[in-house]
């Protein structure tokens, strides 16, 4: 039986799953409108045109996970080269990260939410700005972690129903939340 904590808190406020973090492509509509809404309702950000202001956060978003992918090629370039085995990838894949100051994991909540808060600041659809950054950010990761938390057990049992799809393909996105959604049911997480 899977025991879970109720509440972790991190520096961007209290979180529902000190699980990895995961962003599915199906989600970026979901999250960049929930942020929108958050923050506009509470007054952080006043929008002239809010579905623009969606379209930037979701720009953010697919942006995010176009570098992703781009990592990931990357390490497995480095996999082959370097002749290393698949057990390498983790390690390889926060040191290619790290090099290019893009965060993963854990991180991902932080830069994204920085990323986001860097679109308001060039965006001709947000009016002002009146949210302090650090209340921004908690805003944000409080919608980000609930659409890209994942149970460690369960990512593992999707990654092995999987593992002889290509990592970061699009094929491979689809069949992870399709399988872990699958997994969820059947375990009566969803």
């Amino acid at each position: 039986m899977l025991s879970y904590e109720p509440f972790v808190d991190t520096p961007w406020g209290l979180s529902h799953t000190p699980g990895p973090m995961r962003l599915f492509s199906g989600k970026v509509s979901i999250i960049a409108r929930e942020i929108c809404e958050v923050l506009t309702r509470n007054n952080d950000i006043e929008v002239t045109d809010k579905e623009e202001v969606i379209l930037d956060i979701e720009a953010v978003l697919k942006e995010y996970l176009r570098l992703e992918r781009e990592i990931v090629e990357r390490v497995k370039d480095l996999l082959e080269t370097r002749k290393l085995p698949y057990a390498q990838f983790g390690r390889l894949k926060k040191q290619v990260a790290d090099e290019r100051q893009f965060g993963i994991g854990e991180d991902s909540i932080e830069h994204i939410c920085g990323q986001i808060i860097g679109s308001f600041m060039h965006s001709v659809h947000v009016e002002e700005v009146f949210g302090e950054d650090h209340d921004l950010r908690r805003k944000m990761a409080i919608v980000l972690r609930k659409h890209m938390a994942v149970d460690e057990e369960v990512d593992r049992e999707t990654r092995d129903k999987i593992k002889n799809l290509e990592e970061g393909t699009r094929t491979w996105e689809i069949e992870y939340q399709k399988v872990m959604e699958q997994i969820k049911k059947k375990r009566g997480l969803t």
